[in-house]
């Protein structure tokens, strides 16, 4: 997935959700909804969220140091991470609260109707923003099904706003169904239960994307990458074994380390000579290969 279309998708998801934001605070304020509240806080989350995002992209692309040479890719990763714990911590947690205290307090709820109307407004808009992101996701997706993608991919932000999407949408109808609740019977602990489970779907979604984030900040193997090395290698007639393929996830480049055993007869320039050769080949047939670390050997 290239930055470019990760940058799309992050700012789509920026213009609906501050507008999403807004609008969903005026409401909360005219109609005193938790549910509202709940979403209003949940929305401007999001839109910092998507800044750390597009700050993480951004810091990932510095070019190499002596100090690190192998660049910056994995800050993406870090600033993943910062969004999970941030969608954990004030959207989840807060939303929680604030359905406990409204619970508590039994708050009225004013004009549900008006707020019904907007919640329904903001799923249209939810929806855009959803539609934008799963568009920038379709090339890198191929045949797998979205769940597959969300475990195996290396878009640390594309899988964030796409989760974001999500819960969004779904807390979106929670909000929307209890509110109607409320309004159909006349009791606001509908409402105030709207707003914690929606703080639940949000600390569910930050588990989840933080679980996956994690794994590629200590380094992931792109399977797919490492299974087509291996039958690549092994294709070779001057392969004798292969021993070890690791594909490891850098941002959106792979390392490659390669441990194979070549037929014995060779001399060690034309061992050389076929280890850059099948360098070359492997790098050709796998764009986001970056770096191939081949190491010649007879046992593991």
């Amino acid at each position: 997935m290239s930055d470019n279309h990760s940058s799309k998708a992050i700012l789509y998801a920026f213009s609906a959700n501050l507008a999403i934001a807004l609008t969903k605070t005026a409401a909360a304020v005219w109609t005193g909804s938790g549910s509202l509240v709940a979403e209003a806080v949940h929305s401007f989350a999001d839109c910092g969220n998507q800044v750390l995002l597009f700050i993480g992209m951004k810091r990932a692309a510095k070019q190499p140091t002596a100090r690190h040479p192998m660049g910056y890719g994995r800050e993406s990763y870090i600033w993943s991470m910062m969004v999970a714990i941030t969608l954990f911590s004030v959207g989840g947690m807060f939303s929680i609260y604030e359905g406990l205290e409204r619970l508590h307090d039994n708050h009225a709820v004013e004009n549900a109707e008006i707020a019904i109307g907007i919640l329904l407004a903001a799923v249209v808009m939810e929806a855009l923003s959803l539609k934008g992101a799963l568009g920038a996701m379709r090339g890198e997706q191929g045949s797998r099904s979205l769940w597959r993608w969300f475990r195996e991919t290396y878009s640390s932000e594309l899988m964030v706003v796409i989760g974001e999407d999500l819960a969004a949408l779904l807390g979106l109808v929670v909000a929307a169904v209890m509110l109607g609740l409320t309004l159909l019977t006349g009791n606001a602990i509908y409402d105030a239960i709207g707003s914690m489970l929606i703080g639940a779907l949000l600390i569910l979604v930050a588990l989840a994307v933080g679980y996956e984030v994690h794994a590629l900040l200590l380094g992931e193997a792109d399977r797919e990458i490492r299974d087509a090395v291996t039958d690549y290698l092994r294709q070779q007639p001057v392969v004798v074994q292969v021993f070890n393929v690791w594909a490891i996830n850098h941002g959106n480049d792979v390392m490659l380390a390669v441990k194979v055993e070549l037929l014995p007869d060779l001399t060690v320039s034309q061992a050389v000579s076929l280890s850059n050769s099948l360098e070359k080949n492997i790098k050709a047939a796998q764009p986001r290969v970056k770096w191939v670390f081949f190491e010649i050997d007879n046992a593991d």
